[in-house]
């Protein structure tokens, strides 16, 4: 955890890693409600950390879009309400379970598109690579606390929903 990591390659690891997440969720093959678990920590804890100490610091940059990062945390809280009302189905791979899957992986592909043209790019070309560095060991540890508290669980799911 002491390897310096610059912010933008931290938080494109974490999207690589959600969406290998939704495809083991996709498919029968796959432990789906082990990944729905993997998946919520990951999301809950990424967000939190990016709403926390990513996002503040690159509005203080200019010729970052404020307004893009403002929409990037609608899109988590949008993101998190899919990811509840997925939680909340009883049997997984049920029409239901399909159903709110769908919902949470438009969401969540949505915003990681979104987030990569607009915020990640605004920070690569506007925001210095120590300073770059410096984000990515707060967005990890910050990520990191979230992840030692369980923020996946669905009861700390509901209570981040309920908080925005």
């Amino acid at each position: 955890m002491s390897e310096a990591r610059d912010v933008v390659a931290a938080i494109l690891e974490d999207h690589r890693t959600m969406e290998e997440l939704l495809r083991r969720m996709r498919s029968v093959e796959e432990d789906r409600e082990s990944a729905l678990k993997e998946f919520a920590a990951l999301l809950v804890a990424h967000g939190e950390a990016e709403e926390n100490e990513v996002y503040p610091a690159l509005k203080r940059f200019r010729n970052v879009d404020d307004e893009e990062v403002d929409h990037g945390v609608e899109e988590h809280q949008e993101g998190n309400e899919a990811l509840l009302a997925l939680m909340e189905v009883e049997e997984v791979g049920s029409d239901d379970w399909d159903e709110k899957l769908e919902e949470l992986v438009k969401a969540i592909t949505h915003h990681l598109d979104e987030e990569e043209r607009t915020i990640l790019n605004g920070a690569r070309e506007n925001v210095p690579d120590e300073r770059r560095t410096e984000l990515g060991a707060v967005f990890l540890r910050d990520r990191e606390k979230h992840l030692k508290a369980d923020c996946g669980s669905v009861d700390s799911v509901r209570r981040t929903v309920e908080a925005h």
